[in-house]
């Protein structure tokens, strides 16, 4: 079973929809113990990093990430689930984040022609094939909606950076952690090809 954490951010559906057109069953849960028992957790999300926090901590959803992601299952972040994995965030302020990655997140420093968010779709450059990445060209576009990125400390666990007037980490991969700041379950068939591989790792 893979759990798909809710902490009411984003569109958690299309994430179980995903899974479900390639064959998996992916259940919404809020319940610490559906999380302990997943065979694989993602952690989606949309919307402030502030907001996000705030309702991990009320839902006391913390503790059962760090156990999930510590007791070596397949861990999938997406967008703002990639975020929440880092130590800090400069989003209307500075807020302190789940701490499992050293490194921090900060807003797009662009040109004006350059429209912020970020949003649609653009090129993956492939760092480290994740085993998520099994079978995806090099040259695969996917879906992005954002306005900060991740800047890893530790540059060994970028798995694919994307260009946006200037190169960004828009996926990390370290032991059983993925995460990914673009969309698979918007990305057409590369990104249900990601998430089919990430259902079939190995628990």
């Amino acid at each position: 079973m893979i759990a798909i954490i809710d902490y009411l951010m984003g569109n958690l559906r299309s994430v179980q929809k995903g899974f479900e057109r390639v064959g998996y069953e992916a259940v919404i849960t809020a319940d610490p113990r559906d999380i302990a028992d997943a065979q694989k957790v993602v952690l989606p999300g949309v919307g402030a990093f502030e907001d996000a926090m705030r309702e991990l901590k009320h839902r006391g959803l913390v503790d059962p990430i760090h156990h999930a992601i510590d007791s070596g299952k397949p861990f999938l972040g997406i967008c703002l689930g990639l975020q929440l994995l880092f130590e800090v965030s400069y989003e209307g302020g500075r807020h302190a984040g789940l701490g499992i990655l050293p490194g921090e997140v900060v807003q797009f420093d662009v040109p004006a022609e350059y429209k912020v968010p970020h949003m649609g779709w653009n090129e993956l450059s492939i760092q480290k094939r994740a085993p998520i990445f099994q079978g995806l060209d090099d040259s695969a576009h996917c879906y992005f909606v954002h306005s900060y990125y991740v800047v890893p400390d530790e540059k060994t666990i970028i798995a694919t950076e994307t260009n946006y007037h200037t190169s960004f980490c828009s996926s990390i991969w370290r032991d059983n952690l993925y995460a990914t700041q673009f969309h698979p379950e918007k990305s057409q068939t590369g990104g249900l090809r990601i998430l089919k591989n990430f259902a079939e790792l190995p628990n």
